[in-house]
C-alpha cells in the first residue's frame, strides 16, 4: 500500500503531533498536504464528518510523502471506504472487537480511541497497545491519562481532543504520551496556507 505506515507506534513516532483534519472543500487539499508535509507533519489525518472527506483523503493520499490516514472510522463500512480511497492508516473514536479485527486483518496501522482501563483492557485483549485516548479533556485531562497509565506500563498513547499548541507540552511531557492529535493545525476557519505553515512549522518545534 502506497504512502502506509507499518503500525501505529511507527505512526505514532513520526512527529510529535498528528494533526487532525475536518475539511470541507476538496479544492486545495493536495497543497494543504504539501504544507504540512514540508514542515514534517507528514502523518495527517482525515476525519470523516463531511460530505467530501474520502475525496479529500484521495486527493492528499496522492502527494508524495504524505501518510494520509482516515479518522471518524466508526464501522466495517467507513472502513472499506477510507480504504479504497487510500487510507494508509485509521483511527476511530473507541473500540469494537468487529473493527478492531477488520482493520488488523486488512494489515493496516490502528489507533482506536480509549478513555477508561476497561477499553485499555479489551485493547490488549484484541493484542493492540497504542491507542488514542479520546476525548483527552473532557475525559479528565493529563491527572485522568496519568491514573490510566500506572496499571499499563507497556501501554502509550495519542492524547486527542482539547489538545492546543499552549498545553500540548504538558502532555507530550508524560512517558506514556508518545504524540498528541490536534486540530489547531488546520481549523476549519484558517485564513489559508502562511497560517497552516506557521502552526505546522510550531508543532514539529515540540519536545516529547
Amino acid at each position: 500500500m502506497p504512502n502506509s505506515v507499518a503500525d501505529a507506534d511507527s505512526l505514532m513516532r513520526i512527529a510529535p503531533v498528528l494533526p487532525v483534519l475536518v475539511l470541507d472543500e476538496i479544492r486545495g487539499a493536495q497543497e494543504m498536504a504539501r504544507t504540512l508535509v514540508a514542515s514534517g507533519l507528514c502523518a495527517i489525518e482525515v476525519a470523516l464528518r463531511t460530505p467530501n472527506s474520502l475525496a479529500i483523503l484521495r486527493e492528499m493520499a496522492a502527494v508524495e510523502g504524505a501518510i494520509v490516514g482516515a479518522g471518524t472510522v466508526t464501522d466495517l463500512r467507513g472502513l472499506d471506504a477510507a480504504l479504497e480511497a487510500g487510507a494508509g492508516f485509521v483511527v476511530s473514536p473507541g473500540l469494537t472487537e468487529s473493527l478492531c479485527k477488520a482493520v488488523l486483518d486488512r494489515g493496516v496501522a490502528y489507533l482506536p480511541g480509549v478513555a477508561t482501563a476497561s477499553d485499555i483492557m479489551r485493547g490488549l485483549d484484541l493484542g493492540l497497545n497504542r491507542f488514542k485516548f479520546f476525548p483527552a479533556e473532557a475525559s479528565g485531562g493529563i491527572e485522568a491519562l496519568l491514573a490510566l497509565s500506572g496499571p499499563f506500563s507497556e501501554v502509550r498513547f495519542c492524547p486527542t481532543g482539547g489538545i492546543t499548541i499552549d498545553n500540548a507540552k504538558n502532555w507530550l511531557a508524560l512517558d506514556c504520551v508518545l504524540c498528541v492529535g490536534g486540530t489547531w493545525i488546520v481549523p476549519r476557519n484558517h485564513a489559508g496556507l502562511a497560517q497552516i505553515r506557521h502552526a505546522a512549522d510550531a508543532a514539529v518545534k515540540l519536545k516529547r
